[in-house]
């Protein structure tokens, strides 16, 4: 119990909480922004369940480059035209590298969107495994 009490021990035992805290972060964000997709599983999705690709991205960064058949709905405006989005088809969130979809992807789950994935790696990932791109 000495060990406990010491000054010293409080300290460290202060910092290894907030390290614990600050490795476990990440995790946790993860599970509230829903399912982490693969491009894979993105284009299955697609193919087989019809979900809807949302491009979060700047207008402007959209139209430099988007995957085919994206719809383009900034992340500024989500909760504004969530209303447009059907609730029974499955919806995957695109954005620059992944991680800004998981808070639009937690914005959208607060207003009744139950189907809602995130394309992990975003675009760079889309990009690198040589997947299609359109400006049209």
């Amino acid at each position: 119990m000495d060990f406990f009490l010491s000054q010293n021990n409080l300290l460290l035992i202060g910092v290894a909480l907030v390290s614990g805290l600050a490795l476990a972060w990440p995790m946790i964000q993860s599970k509230r922004a829903g399912a982490s997709i693969s491009c894979t599983q993105a284009v299955q999705m697609m193919n087989h369940q019809h979900a809807i690709l949302i491009d979060i991205r700047p207008s402007d960064t959209f139209n430099a480059g988007h995957i085919p058949q994206a719809r383009s709905i900034p992340a500024t405006e989500i909760e504004k035209k969530a209303a447009h989005l059907p609730k029974n088809k499955p919806l995957i969130l695109v954005c620059d590298f992944g991680r800004a979809a998981g808070s639009a992807a937690v914005r959208l789950r607060a207003l009744g969107f139950t189907e809602v994935s995130v394309l992990g790696g975003g675009m760079r990932a889309w990009s690198t495994a040589g997947l299609p791109l359109t400006t049209k």
